[in-house]
């Protein structure tokens, strides 16, 4: 499962509100401290970040033709 910018939300919510119970999409985690959820939000926003700076390959091809007389 991709990590979102609803589950960095869903973190920083709970950060800002000092709860350690996260839910999203139906899915609930509880962290033992804020320290540990402060470790997983900074996880999800890393992933995040290296998903939008992904640069795909481009290529280009030069086709040419030997045709017989």
């Amino acid at each position: 499962m991709a990590l979102s910018q609803n589950d960095l939300d869903a973190l920083d919510l709970a950060i800002a509100s000092s709860e350690l119970e996260v839910e999203v999409d139906g899915r609930k985690v509880r962290y033992r401290s804020i320290n540990e959820l402060m470790t997983a939000r900074n996880h999800v926003a890393t992933v995040i970040a290296r998903g939008a700076g992904t640069r795909r390959a481009v290529y280009h091809f030069k086709f040419t033709t030997t045709r017989g007389d």
